[in-house]
Parts: structure tokens; sequence; C-alpha cells
């Protein structure tokens, strides 16, 4: 809390605020709160100062929510930071969020992008922030998050199995402990398994009435802000099953995009996949039948730091 602005002022008042010991010795405060660091000083130097100097920053796009900063960059730039002194916290929560993978035309859904959140201790210096497109890492303040997986490997979060004819079954890719889950299995009759996404695996095909590939896993929600990000593409189908048929794969919440459909019989009504969010890393939806996957959405940085008490 600042020292009044006006006023008489006590000693014991700008300990309270500064600190120090008794017997105070004003020599103490030299350089507090802006006043000069030597020579003579007058109470009235300390009127209006405050022992807490928060975080100071450059770069990004910044909105302010009650006593915080966020700094939000949805393409590469520098951070760049003054530390915190006094009584300000120079703690920082981050979220950092890979590209999404690509969905194939083998049918498999791409994997959401790895998503990490937590704190870290900010220091001064410019901090490079690496914002990636579809299929590229994210890195800042010394995190990085992994690429989400595509054509059926593994990643941030996996890409779901490739549905590819006369292959049988095909496992989808892992995901990467702590960023994301595993992509669901694909199957032999040309339908993909869904991309996984942080909050789920990505879904398996499905047999039954109708053939149905699988939906991508469900994002994870930043805590900070309640948004959802990084769900996984849903994968797609290469075929038809009968008129009226949609064997496409949902995105998973967070940006996942869906899966392409060979609507119809004999694969009329061809229903092409959609990308992944941007700035969400969801995972692209797989394709089919002569219809290419889709690309995975890019990747995200914010930063969040308390400005004011």
């Amino acid at each position: 809390m600042a020292i009044q602005g006006s006023g008489q002022i006590k000693f014991s008042e700008i300990q309270t605020e500064y600190g120090g010991s008794n017997p105070i010795a004003i020599s103490e405060y030299y350089g507090s709160g802006g006043v000069t660091g030597s020579g003579e000083i007058q109470l009235s130097d300390f009127y209006g100062t405050s022992n807490y100097s928060p975080i100071s920053s450059s770069g990004g796009s910044v909105s302010t929510s009650g006593d915080y900063k966020f700094v939000t960059f949805t393409s590469s730039g520098t951070w760049g930071v003054t530390a915190a002194s006094g009584a300000a916290s120079n703690t920082v929560d981050y979220l950092v969020i890979a590209g999404g993978g690509n969905g194939v035309t083998a049918c498999g859904g791409g994997g959401a992008g790895g998503m990490r959140s937590g704190t870290v201790t900010a220091s001064t210096q410019n901090y490079t922030i690496t914002v990636g497109g579809a299929g590229s890492n994210s890195s800042a303040v010394g995190i990085t998050s992994n690429a989400g997986g595509t054509n059926g490997g593994s990643g941030g979060s996996g890409a779901g199995g490739n549905g590819t004819a006369g292959q049988g079954t095909r496992s989808g890719g892992s995901g990467t402990s702590g960023q994301g889950n595993s992509g669901g299995q694909g199957s032999a009759n040309a339908v993909g398994g869904g991309g996984g996404g942080k909050g789920g695996s990505g879904g398996n095909w499905g047999s039954g009435s109708s053939v149905v590939a699988g939906d991508g896993g469900s994002g994870g929600t930043w805590s900070v802000n309640g948004t959802t990000y990084a769900g996984g593409g849903g994968g797609g189908s290469a075929h038809g099953y009968g008129s009226g048929d949609n064997p496409r794969g949902a995105g998973g919440s967070g940006g996942g995009g869906t899966g392409a459909a060979a609507i119809g019989a004999y694969s009329s009504g061809r229903v092409s996949a959609s990308a992944g969010s941007s700035n969400t890393g969801g995972g692209g939806g797989g394709g089919g039948w002569y219809m290419g996957g889709a690309s995975g959405g890019s990747g995200l940085v914010i930063l969040r730091y308390k400005f004011q008490n």
C-alpha cells in the first residue's frame, strides 16, 4: 500500500512500507520508491511512493482482467521483461500450445498440438516466443510443447490410425505425457481413427448399422481463462455406406477439425475435411476417397502476470 500523498509522514510508516531495523536511520531508504540514492532526503520525498514495483513488459497483444495483464502471442515474437521488485511478484502463468497435426488422405485425423500450462519466475530479459504453425512446436519462457502427430504418428497428441485398405486395424500414435493423448484406431475398411486431444484420446473407428470414423479427442481447458484448446481432428472415411450415411468423425472440442466423408452409395456426394481452428492447436480432419486431409490449427502462447494489488 502506497504511502500517503500529503500531510504528516512518520518514520514508522516508511518502515512499514519498506522494512528496515530499529533504531530507524533515514539512510536505510536511499533509492527506495524512486527517492534519491545519496545526499539529503526529506520525508516529503516519500509522498505517494510504494514498495510495489510490478513486472513491466513489451511485445504481444496485452489485455487487462482485474489485477492481471494477459500477453497473447498468435505468431512468433519477443517478450521483453523488466522484473518486479519490492513486494511485487515475478510469478508468470503460461499457456504454450503447439500447432496441430494435419489429417491425411488415408483417413486418420491429426493429433492436437501439445498443450502445457503452469507457472515460471520471470527475470529481466528478452524472451523468444515461438508460435508453431500446423505440425510445428511452440516454445516460450523455457517451455516447449510438441506438434500434434500426423499420418498415424506420435506427437503432443497422437494422430488417429490410418484406414488403409487391406492392412488391418491400425493403432493411433502416442501422445506426449503432460501434453496430450493418443489417437484412436483406424480400420482396414478405409475408415480413420480420431486424433488425440489434450483432454482425451481419439475415438476408434466403429461398426454396426453403419461404419463410422473415430471422433477427435476432447481438448483441455486452461483454468486461468476457462477456454478450451487442443482438440483432436476427426477421422475420415474413404467410402460411402448407403444413402444418407454420414461416417465422418467429429472434431474434438477446442478446435479440432471434422473428418471427410464419402456420403451416399458408391461414394457420391463427398464432403471435405475441415481444418483445425487457428491458434487453438486443433488437429486437422482426416481425408478420404481422393479427398486430402485438412491442416492442423496454429498454436498459441499466453502469459499472465499481476500488475497491481
